[in-house]
């Protein structure tokens, strides 16, 4: 709607919309909704002002009888990139050219105001979480602009419909790779001190509030994007130490972090991966205490078939088979032995694949692989192949299985760079629950590094970790004050998750069958994780009907 004089516009706008400053609105005017109580519910208010004049600050009132308490309001800012996709990207993208993209959620200013550019577009995000106390039926969300002299200059209305029947938990296993060094780098504190591990915390809630419910766990440093023989800040938490040959080992800073997985809902320990990426050829570095000083015994200079890290894996790794088990993790713990090896890699694989099994028997064997022979010859219990190569695996009904994207999947999958649309972000849910996924595995929650960690960078003028990956592939979060500052890739990712929730909720009412019907309903071809509706309006209208058809089932249900 156009305020008074015509010198303000404001237009409700669905979470899926992507707000850009230097063009006109995309998406339709999105003005109503429902959401399942336990659910979390985001929309966006665009706004923009005609008058000739220099920026200036507008005050932002939000207002809801019931609901004032549960919602959350940021405004979503402006992110440079310099790398919006690679050259030969699909055209299922937003725009190609550098610039400015949509993506951090800030908060207000204290007075509860943001700043106004005349003659661009910004919007703001609202979230509703939505207890399970709420009362069902509609709600009314009003917001209001208001200029200095505190009269309103516009407004605009949401109504949301809490449809009486509970999200359930979810059950898709999630990881989104948690890197505690780039913490330590980014805000300068000292790895494991006190001001650390409230940093962690604050990060691992955030990642737990939007899905995340595995965690990377750092055993030892994770040898993950780093240059061959460079490395990355030490962050090991198992204490080594050596003496006369034999290696003893401490768990205290290892138990620390499974406290901190506890009280933020982690339910999955992920430990770091026991060889290095791209060809499992070396050991990680590891920090060992020997005669009164420490050293990193192995790392590049160690020879991943070597008989000296064959027999510190023989003592390590039955240290923490105890101590899983002594803690009760049996059905928490999931290990790692190489990232993304390649079929040049099989014998190398092959070989470090042994070492770790031999140990773990009973516990899975998880890694990002897309070459169909290393699960063929039992190399991998569990394997997670990538999006765009997931039809074999599928083909071959491998059980329990994951999937994963990266930045190589550019073309024809779901993905989130910051150049797409937010519904090839969100699809994922509906692609998750049609082939019973398993789990869903991504590796930058908060990966503030260049390309193979040659130096740290600032998120906030480098999202592309130095021209290597499209922006929105390297991290979800940026570094707030004391905190993460989230992005609108983070919500509506977990939004697919929610989706997710709902669709298994509608095959425990309807069946599974049914449920598929549903879902695919009025498309051209089945639903395949590259062939998928692509509008926004699709999506936000499937999982309308999806909710109405819980509704309904639900009802049925308590009086048949």
């Amino acid at each position: 709607m156009a305020s008074e004089h015509n010198l303000f516009e404001f237009q409700c706008l669905s979470s899926l919309a992507k707000v850009f400053p230097d063009e006109e609105l995309q998406e339709p005017r999105c003005g109503e909704g429902t959401a399942l109580l336990g659910e979390v519910y985001s929309f966006q208010v665009a706004y923009r002002s005609l008058k000739p004049s220099r920026p200036f600050p507008v005050g932002v009132r939000v207002t809801s009888p019931e609901l004032g308490g549960l919602i959350a309001l940021r405004r979503v800012g402006l992110a440079p990139s310099e790398l919006p996709g690679y050259a030969d990207a699909d055209e299922h993208v937003l725009r190609m050219s550098p610039g400015l993209y949509p993506d951090p959620l800030y908060p207000l200013e204290p007075d509860n105001s943001v700043q106004v550019f005349p003659n661009q577009w910004r919007s703001l995000w609202i979230e509703i979480t939505l207890n399970t106390k709420v009362r069902p039926g509609g709600h009314s969300i009003d917001i209001q602009f208001i200029n200095q002299d505190g009269e309103a200059v516009g407004s605009e209305s949401f109504s949301l419909h809490v449809i009486p029947v509970v999200l359930p938990e979810q059950e898709l296993i999630h990881t989104e790779w948690f890197y505690a060094d780039c913490l330590a780098v980014q805000y300068g504190t000292e790895v494991f001190s006190e001001p650390h591990w409230q940093l962690m915390e604050s990060y691992v809630a955030s990642a737990s509030r939007h899905g995340v419910n595995m965690l990377l766990t750092p055993l030892f440093t994770p040898p993950l994007d780093t240059k061959i023989g460079g490395e990355r800040l030490t962050v090991q938490l198992v204490d080594v130490s050596r003496a006369n040959g034999t290696y003893s080992f401490g768990f205290d800073r290892l138990e620390r972090w499974i406290e901190m997985c506890d009280r933020n809902g982690i339910r999955y320990i992920e430990f770091s991966h026991l060889f290095t990426q791209w060809g499992a050829k070396h050991a990680p570095k590891i920090i060992v205490s020997e005669d009164g000083s420490e050293t990193p015994l192995f790392g590049w200079h160690t020879d991943a078939t070597g008989e000296e890290y064959g027999q510190f894996l023989d003592a390590f790794l039955p240290a923490l088979i105890a101590f899983i088990h002594s803690h009760g993790l049996e059905q928490r713990c999931f290990f790692h032995v190489s990232d993304e090896p390649t079929e040049e890699h099989l014998e190398s694989y092959r070989s470090a694949s042994e070492k770790v099994r031999k140990h773990t028997e009973g516990f899975p064997v998880i890694d990002a692989l897309s070459n169909f022979e290393f699960y063929e010859k039992g190399m991998v219990s569990h394997p997670i192949p990538s999006n765009d190569h997931i039809e074999a695996f599928l083909d071959a009904g491998v059980s329990e299985l994951w999937t994963y994207y990266c930045c190589v999947q550019y073309k024809e999958v779901a993905n989130r760079f910051f150049h797409m649309p937010s519904a090839r972000n969100r699809i994922l849910g509906a692609q998750l629950y049609k082939f019973d996924m398993k789990g869903f595995l991504h590796w930058g929650f908060n990966f503030w590094n260049s390309q193979y960690s040659l130096r740290a960078v600032n998120p906030y003028e480098v999202t592309d970790a130095d021209g290597a990956f499209p922006s929105g592939d390297a991290f979800l979060v940026y570094p707030g004050a004391s905190g993460p500052v989230e992005s609108i890739r983070l919500k509506v990712m977990f939004e697919a998750l929610q989706d997710l929730r709902a669709l298994k909720l509608l095959e425990e009412l309807a069946g599974k069958e049914e449920t598929l019907r549903m879902l695919e309903e009025g498309l051209d071809a089945a639903l395949t994780f590259k062939t998928y509706p692509r509008q926004a309006q699709w999506l936000l209208a499937k999982r309308e009907q999806i909710n109405k058809a819980i509704y309904e089932k639900t009802i049925t249900r308590a009086t048949g």
